[in-house]
């Protein structure tokens, strides 16, 4: 595996999209490659730049889990520097803080865990069915899974769920160390085998629950002519109150999933129609895996020996935020076509 050289990595954190992916990615790379980076201009495009209590978590974990120091860590910082030691396996408890993503955590910790020497197991407190990262369920569902063909052993369940803005949800992963990442094609969906669902709610009406799996099936099976199962969880355990959809394709070579949340004054049939959208969007698509796969799978498939590719039914700004960040560690070459926004390919060459 060839790396950039052993002076300190400099990344500019405004760069593409510009938020904390740059900062997960970056730092789950310095720990497995054990190559230093400085970040600056961290979050600089967003309302509130610099790092907040997701970020703040996910340096610090990594912090303790690599064995590293740091320079500018604290809440609202715009610049940092990371200087990695030896990955450490072991359980670890993290708290993210009111609904700060635990899976957004997760992207910066599942990887150097799973190249350690030894099994781990992961407690991570704080938001697990929030806006804009992935549930707990597309983790479990989608993107593990998907990791398996890698030869990644991870595995999750969930204890409480943390809605916005309480958090407080709890998961555990329990992650077993593998030698070496295979490399691995995932191009082609294969037949759709069936689509299957979760409605669920907490501190709620049952009605909810109910509302949001009707409209969900009467959609697929009027609009798409597919017979699906949904199956309802009424009052899953919880601090707070929210509702919440998911609906997963089942391909013959892949999974793909779409998920929408509930909020004040959102009707039922509006939470399970946001998820539907997203779906009906990717059944009329080409390519293999969901654009929001596609970016978390970047530093994966660049740390397998060989050669890795996905199709993706849109190109995004994050996945090309990704691929920037993969390359200033790594000496991989990276083949992409297609678009911004539409679909296309990417394809690793790690010699």
């Amino acid at each position: 595996m060839k790396t950039l050289g052993e002076e300190i990595v400099e990344i500019d954190g405004s760069y593409g999209e510009g938020g904390g992916q740059i900062l997960r990615t970056a730092l789950a790379l310095s720990a497995v490659l054990r190559r230093s980076f400085s970040l600056h201009h961290i979050r600089s495009r967003r309302k509130n730049p610099g790092l907040q209590a997701q970020h703040l978590t996910a340096v610090e974990a990594l912090a303790r889990i690599a064995g590293s120091q740091t320079e500018g860590v604290y809440l609202g910082s715009t610049r940092i520097s990371f200087f990695p030691g030896e990955t450490f396996p072991g359980d670890y408890r993290f708290d993210v803080k009111t609904a700060g993503s635990v899976t957004l955590l997760l992207q910066a910790i599942l990887l150097p865990l799973s190249l350690a020497r030894k099994s781990s197991r992961l407690t991570l407190t704080g938001g697990t069915h929030v806006p804009w990262s992935p549930p707990y369920h597309y983790v479990s569902e989608v993107l593990l899974p998907t990791l398996r063909s890698m030869g990644i052993s991870a595995r999750a369940s969930i204890d409480r769920w943390g809605w916005y803005p309480r958090g407080g949800g709890k998961i555990q992963l329990d992650i077993e160390p593998v030698g070496r990442l295979e490399p691995t094609s995932l191009v082609d969906r294969g037949r759709l085998r069936r689509i299957r669902g979760l409605s669920a709610v907490s501190n709620l009406p049952r009605h909810v629950a109910d509302r949001q799996r009707d409209r969900a099936l009467r959609r697929i099976e009027e609009e798409m002519k597919i017979d699906a199962e949904i199956s309802v969880l009424y009052d899953v355990p919880s601090y707070g109150s929210g509702s919440f959809v998911f609906v997963l394709c089942e391909y013959e070579k892949n999974v793909a999933g779409f998920s929408s949340l509930g909020s004040r004054g959102k009707p039922a049939e509006k939470v399970a129609d946001e998820a539907l959208n997203a779906l009906t969007d990717h059944l009329g698509s080409k390519g293999c895996i969901d654009s929001h796969l596609a970016d978390q799978l970047v530093p994966f498939m660049a740390l397998a020996k060989g050669r890795s590719s996905f199709t993706t039914t849109r190109i995004t700004e994050h996945l090309t935020t990704n691929l920037w960040v993969l390359q200033h560690f790594l000496k991989v070459k990276v083949l992409r076509t297609g678009k911004p926004e539409e679909g296309g390919e990417v394809e690793f060459l790690n010699e």
